[in-house]
């Protein structure tokens, strides 16, 4: 008895100092944050112990996982919120019940997940696009593409092409009563780099051009050419969302190698000759002054790896490699980023490039939020600041609807 006891108490002082991180002094709610942090930190742990028993893979584990927040379409007094097919592809529409004498605008919502996990059926997800359909009397698509590590890159964007452009019908939206020229798309975190690369695609293609009024992007990630920009370090371990497991769990979408997340850690991904696309992303030139610090920029290392991985260089994967010319065509752009986030630096460096081009952006910084906020805006840990965040997300949709 005494002996499983000692070895009861090793292993809780084991785990408290696996867990353990410093939360930051000005985060919202830090006792709310810390749970969160050391629960992500322990399905991690269980995750990647399950892979190395061969049991399942890290993303099924978060799959299977959050799969127990997922619920069914619930219709209410305002709203008719049925699930169906576009293309072949599964959707989630709220549709508000209330007679309208116009035409009602469309926000599509990709959802986040790392593209390994996560569904339109999650609780949080729901939450959110049923306040966006109730509060601005919209229609609401939420497509659930196809998540790695089955189907890998570049499925998950085409899923999210082949709902938007079924949806573009015209035969479709009159169906739903929507006005062609107010359809809006947004996403968080992995869905706001679908959305960003979404709204490019569609931009470049003359058929679908300035079909879409706005993009939103909250706390996205748009690049992988990078992984040691200043928030990379500055939150290297969290809180939540920590560099190796962004970047482990996300390159599961572009690949089975296991030796790339393993340069990418090292930032030593990038092939040689791609140098040229460092311009895009060079924190130094792109990041406010606030943000800097005393940080040194240094660029990727190159042609450390003897694999090939041209997925590195698609703009699809990255959006921030498009081109100058190619961002003057985007749309009206809202951003949200949050100070606690790895991927800040992306956002910012998103917004001062667009903001460079010509196009009309309004970005809202979050100081004391941490990355996938809205994904705690519901039970059973709420952090206020999923709340402000979804509440800056619908007004900034109404006042630009």
């Amino acid at each position: 008895m005494r002996n499983k006891t000692l070895l009861f108490g090793l292993s809780c002082i084991l785990l408290a100092y696996y867990t353990y991180i410093p939360i930051p002094e000005n985060v919202e709610e830090p006792w709310k944050v810390r749970l969160i942090d050391i629960l992500t930190k322990i399905t991690m742990l269980t995750a990647t112990v399950f892979e190395y028993m061969g049991l399942m893979k890290i993303e099924d584990f978060f799959f299977i996982l959050l799969r127990t927040q997922n619920i069914e379409p619930i219709s209410d007094e305002n709203l008719t919120v049925i699930d169906t097919e576009f293309n072949n592809i599964p959707v989630r529409l709220y549709l508000p019940k209330r007679k309208s004498e116009r035409q009602r605008p469309a926000v599509i919502y990709i959802h986040g997940g790392a593209f390994v996990t996560g569904s339109f059926k999650m609780l949080s997800y729901d939450f959110v696009n049923r306040m966006t359909a109730s509060r601005l009397d919209a229609v609401v698509v939420a497509p659930d593409y196809r998540i790695a590590s089955q189907d890998l890159f570049p499925a998950a964007l085409e899923d999210c092409i082949f709902v938007i452009k079924f949806f573009l019908q015209d035969k479709v939206l009159e169906k739903y009563g929507v006005d062609p020229a107010h359809i809006f798309i947004s996403g968080d975190s992995s869905g706001g780099s679908l959305t960003g690369s979404v709204t490019q695609l569609l931009q470049d293609d003359p058929e679908y051009r300035n079909k879409i009024k706005a993009q939103v992007m909250i706390y996205p990630n748009l690049q992988v050419i990078d992984t040691w920009m200043p928030s990379y370090r500055e939150y290297e371990n969290g809180p939540f969302l920590s560099r190796e497991l962004a970047i482990k769990v996300f390159l599961r979408y572009l690949t089975e190698d296991e030796e790339l997340p393993k340069a990418v850690l090292r930032n030593e991904h990038m092939p040689e000759g791609s140098r040229d696309l460092f311009k895009f992303v060079n924190w130094s030139h792109f990041l406010p002054e606030k943000y800097k610090k005393n940080h040194v920029y240094r660029e990727p290392i190159l042609g450390k790896l003897d694999a090939s991985y041209p997925v590195l260089l698609d703009s699809r994967v990255s959006p921030l490699l498009a081109n100058d010319s190619q961002l003057q065509r985007l749309p009206l752009t809202y951003v949200i980023t949050c100070e606690h986030d790895i991927l800040r630096d992306d956002g910012l460096i998103y917004v001062t490039r667009l903001r460079n081009a010509g196009v009309p952006v309004t970005h809202d910084h979050i100081e004391n939020a941490i990355h996938g906020a809205i994904s705690f805006a519901t039970a059973p840990i709420s952090l206020h600041s999923g709340s402000r965040i979804i509440d800056k997300y619908i007004s900034w949709l109404q006042e630009n609807l």
